[in-house]
């Protein structure tokens, strides 16, 4: 794919969605760590019920440690591998306030220092929280990635790269969360939605699901 359909393409994210946002709900930059922690194998919207239980009530890492792990592990059971986030995010409540005085620090060492935390979420908290330039590559955005031919990769390593590589300057920002979306709801594993797509005449995938 040639550098004037990547920007067109992401001319027409922009166009259609000019302030893309994560489906995750927090409302501040902890909270976000915290979701984006608990959402690996796991869907936003399932994440979401479960931090409603406890994020009004115990939303910082001192109320995270209140409410204790068996109390988190309670309130998040309905996701999967609960038993093992919720022992990530009371060890990595407790760094937080040993070592940054509670706040969550805003450079990827530090964030993949804490436990339950790895290159993908700290892009996420990096891009999302800080605004930093971050491409955090899942399974829809290395779907879209390599179908499209935006920028194809065998693993999501090189997807990474390549994205940052490829993405024009202006779209940079922003093109973690439209990637996302669009591999969410349109270019769907299974059966993608071509006839309802906005780039599907940019796209380079040669099986587009017919009108």
């Amino acid at each position: 794919m040639n550098a004037q359909k990547r920007y067109e393409i992401f001319s027409r994210f922009q166009a259609a969605n000019p302030h893309p946002e994560t489906e995750l709900e927090y409302d501040s930059v902890f909270q976000l760590l915290i979701a984006v922690i608990l959402s690996a194998q796991a869907t936003d919207v399932s994440v979401n019920i479960a931090t409603r239980r406890f994020f009004p009530t115990h939303g910082t890492p001192e109320g995270i440690l209140a409410l204790g792990e068996e109390g988190l592990k309670e309130a998040i059971k309905t996701i999967g591998l609960y038993k093992t986030k919720a022992a990530n995010v009371i060890r990595t409540c407790q760094l937080l306030i040993d070592r940054h005085q509670g706040q969550v620090p805003n450079n990827r060492e530090d964030l993949e220092a804490l436990p339950g935390v790895g290159r993908k979420t700290a892009n996420v908290v990096l891009n999302t929280a800080f605004r930093q330039i971050a491409m955090a590559v899942d399974t829809h955005i290395f779907r879209v990635a390599n179908r499209t031919g935006i920028a194809p990769g065998k693993n999501v390593i090189e997807v990474e790269q390549k994205l940052l590589r490829f993405v024009p300057k202006p779209f940079l920002l922003d093109a973690h969360h439209w990637l996302i979306l669009h591999g969410r709801y349109i270019c769907v594993a299974r059966k993608p939605k071509c006839p309802q797509c906005g780039i599907a005449d940019l796209c380079d995938y040669k099986e587009k699901t017919p009108l």
